[in-house]
Order: structure tokens, then sequence, then C-alpha cells
């Protein structure tokens, strides 16, 4: 619910009929205004335009009549209610259509950064906050998987419940920023924000597709990967100037989807040095690596075509987040920062600057081994950490503590016992956030994926107990990699969001206990 902007019916049917959204009003006058919206009833005041959408029931609206309500936006006609209804052909286009329009369609004037990926979206997205906040005097807005950053106190940063939000608390969060004085908007995008319809007609100024592998495949989410990638490459089908990481699966069909509505001298596309992986596409930047320790990480950017070396960020750059997997993420931030005006200096002290919650989190014991908290939660993230952190430490043993979702992403556990067997030594597996499923069969899904001559596999319940046994059992010269929930506050257990301390807060208290 909020106060802070207002529409008309004329506006509304206006906007719906552009959109062919229209099914019918029930409205006689066009120049009633609503000084709110809402889809949740609890939230309702005087003169508040609801949205009917999601699993909904009737008591709802009437509870949002009682409330204050003064007309309602549905797929079906109520006949419980006095208040008129517009009735839509598609509820979340439209409450995406009229969120945007309440709030005076405030995109057109915060020039915008859209990440996609199924990884390294949340780590690209604070390289370029960094940087950024360098160039613009901290006045950057960020929505994140992590957080959600609308202004410079302390209560305007929340956690996030969503990568991407529900469209009307996506404008309203947009709002807050521009009250806030924020100029800029990085923000990462979903694939379910695309199929569930939460960003429709939003455009951003600069739209970033890091990579696609099989990922949210399943009965809550999508139904084949050709869905999946059609959604995310949405993303750019939206965007003035796209950014296209080429080492990637399937970036020929995402250039090409780039292609089809922005011109090619807007479109830039990067490459490690030496990577073979879709030669045919254009290259614009490519970068290589100098170090890439657990101390030391540092990159030489070169630009290859003209309208690259325009941009004029050439050079060498120190990265604060250990990973050659993130080497890639930062590029795409000094890319899309440049793109915003930032200098090489700014870029330079940026992405040396970046810190992100739950990410590559670094915790050193005396007598046991190091400990990483890393949201890392599918195959290619859990690869790419275990991965690279054999590489540092061929002869400790690299430790492993995860789980997997309930009623999703089903074939992240296949992955994530590939990622086990590929580069572990050790594996605890435990509960994640389980919802309707029993743990224990997620847990027996990953260890089918995993060799037990080649990796220790256990499994314990309790997720504290769990990360407690891994890390007094390690060694000194042993890795310890807590895997997927980072600083997250709870886990989804049955429908209910159970308290639960946070992976990194578990492992700080352990190893000061240490």
């Amino acid at each position: 619910m909020h106060k802070l902007a207002q529409i008309t019916v004329d506006e509304v049917l206006m906007l719906l009929k552009e959109h062919d959204l229209l099914v019918k009003s029930q409205f006689s006058r066009l120049d009633q205004s609503f000084q709110s919206i809402a889809y949740n009833s609890k939230v309702v005041s005087d003169n508040c335009l609801f949205f009917c959408k999601g699993n909904f029931r009737e008591a709802y609206l009437a509870d949002a009549q009682q409330r204050g309500a003064s007309g309602y936006v549905s797929e079906k006609q109520y006949h419980n209610v006095t208040i008129p209804g517009i009735i839509v052909k598609n509820i979340q286009k439209s409450m995406s259509l009229l969120s945007a329009a309440f709030f005076g369609f405030l995109q057109n004037n915060l020039p915008t950064i859209a990440y996609t990926g199924t990884k390294g979206k949340t780590t690209s997205a604070y390289f370029t906050k960094s940087i950024l906040d360098k160039v613009y005097d901290r006045k950057v807005a960020l929505f994140s998987t992590i957080n959600t950053v609308v202004g410079n106190k302390s209560e305007d940063v929340i956690k996030s419940s969503l990568t991407t939000p529900e469209s009307l608390d996506l404008f309203t969060n947009m709002n807050k920023a521009v009250q806030n004085n924020m100029t800029h908007l990085i923000m990462e995008v979903s694939s379910q924000a695309y199929k569930k319809q939460r960003v429709y007609n939003l455009h951003y100024d600069v739209g970033v597709f890091l990579n696609i592998s099989p990922d949210h495949i399943g009965r809550n989410e999508h139904p084949t990967f050709a869905d999946y990638l059609h959604c995310k490459e949405q993303l750019l089908v939206n965007s003035k100037k796209c950014v296209i990481n080429a080492d990637s699966d399937h970036m020929v069909d995402v250039y090409y989807t780039a292609k089809a509505t922005s011109q090619p001298e807007d479109i830039f596309v990067y490459h490690r040095k030496g990577s073979t992986m879709n030669e045919q596409l254009p290259k614009d930047f490519e970068y290589q690596s100098l170090a890439d320790s657990l101390s030391e990480n540092k990159i030489q950017l070169i630009s290859v075509s003209d309208k690259a070396k325009r941009l004029g960020i050439d050079g060498t750059y120190e990265i604060s987040i250990a990973g050659d997997y993130n080497e890639g993420n930062a590029v795409s931030a000094a890319i899309t920062s440049a793109m915003m005006g930032a200098h090489p200096t700014e870029i330079e002290y940026g992405l040396s600057h970046t810190t992100v919650p739950g990410r590559m989190e670094i915790y050193s014991t005396k007598q046991h081994g190091t400990i990483y908290v890393d949201y890392a939660h599918n195959y290619g993230s859990l690869h790419s950490v275990l991965d690279f952190l054999k590489k540092q430490s061929p002869d400790g043993n690299v430790i492993v503590i995860t789980g997997s979702t309930g009623d999703k992403g089903i074939d992240r556990r296949e992955g994530l016992g590939k990622a086990i067997n590929e580069s572990a030594n050790v594996a605890y597996l435990t509960t994640d956030d389980p919802a309707t499923e029993d743990p224990k069969v997620i847990a027996d899904e990953i260890a089918a994926h995993i060799d037990p001559a080649r990796v220790k596999t256990s499994y314990i319940a309790d997720r504290t107990s769990a990360i407690r046994k891994a890390v007094l059992e390690s060694k000194q010269g042993d890795l310890v990699v807590v895997a997927g929930k980072g600083h997250d506050a709870f886990q989804k257990i049955n429908g209910k969001n159970v308290p639960y301390a946070g992976d990194a807060t578990i492992v700080a208290d352990l190893v000061k206990g240490l």
C-alpha cells in the first residue's frame, strides 16, 4: 500500500487497452482516482485499487473492500462485493503495467543496468554498484538476490525474499530509491520474473547476459530448458544496449536474440583470451588472468573492436573477490560501468573494494581448515567454487556441506552431486530449504551422483551440526565450503519460514570459539 502517487480510472483503461489487456470495466466515472495500490488485503487503505492475483480467494477481496478498496482488477468478476471491477486478460501483466504507471514510470528517469545468468548475477551487480557508487557519490540503488538497497541509511537496506520481486513491490522500491535521491539502479532479473510477468513492460538501459546452464527446470518452475532460455533472453529484448559473455553455451542464440531488437553497435561481446567457445561471434573485449590465487586476483582487459576502444577502459584491474570464475563477472561490471560514465580509476577502485555478503566469505582457523561460506546452489556455481579451491590447495582435502531446495530446482540435485564428485574429498549432505519434501530424500538424490569410493559422503539432518562436525574434523590445509544459504535467516520447511542463524553467523561463532 502506497500513498505517494495516484492514477485515474481513465488512465488505467487507456493503458490496458493499449496493451490489449482489457476485457471490461464496471466503473461509471472515468475521473475517479486511486491514491494507493495493493495486492495484499491486509495493507489496503482508502481509495485503493486492489489486484486479485496468485492463489486468490474471494474472502481477500471482501477484506480489501472493508479496509477501503474502491475498485479491483481481476481476471474474473466477483459478485460478493459492491465495489466495481476491471476485468483483464492477464493479471500479472496488468499489475506490472499499472504499478509502473501509478508511480509515474520512474524507469524513464532512473538509468538501469540489469543482469541475468544462471550464476554470477549477484557478484556482478555488487561489482557494478561498488564502481558506480564511486562515480555517483553512493547514489546507486541495488535490487539483488541478497539485499534490496534503496538508500544509504540502515533502514534502506532490506533482505530480499526474491531475486526479482513482484512488480508492485519492485516499482514501490524504485519509488523509494528516487525519493532517497538515488540516480541509478542495478538489478538482477531472474527467468521467473519473465515467466511470471513481474517485469512486464520494464525496459533497461543496459542488459547483461552472463551465462546459462540447465537450472530452474522442474514442476514449479520452467517445464523445459528451451522455456528457461527464452525467458532469460527477454532481458536483452527489453534492453537498449546489451553486454554478452561469449564463454558460455547457447550464446550464438542469445546474440541473435539481442540483435533482433538492438543495433550491432549497441551490443558488446566479451570473452576470455584464448577461449574457443562461440568463435563465430564478434568480439569487442578480451581479458586474461594475471593472478588468481586466494590472496591476489588480477586481470588485464583489452578492447578489440573500435566501439570497445571508444570506452577507453583497457588496463590492469585488481579484483577483491577470490575465484577465477569471478573474473568474467568483473569484466561485465567494468564494461557496463563505463557505459554509465565510469573512468578506469573508478573501475579500478570499485573492483578492488567490492564485498558481497555470503559470497566467498573466508574464515581462518589456527588448528583446522580454512572455511568458505558461499551461496553456491547449483552445478555451475558449486563446480566453480570447488574446482578453484582444489587448484589452490592440491594437498589439502576439500570438504563441502550442502543440501538442496525442495519443490523447485529438482535438476540441481544431480548437478550438486556431480560438482562434489569432480572436486571434493568429503561431503556432508544436510537440510537446505526442503519445503514440503523430506530432506533425507533430497540428500539421497544428490548422493546418487557421488561415487563413495572417491568422496566420503554422509548425511546429517541438522545443518548447524553438519557445519560444526565438518569444521571440527578438518585439518590444517583443508578447505571447508559451506554452500547454499550464506546469510539466509530462515529455512523454508512445510510452508513455514523456520528461523535459522545463517551459515555465515554459525561459522563466525564457531571460529570465534576455536
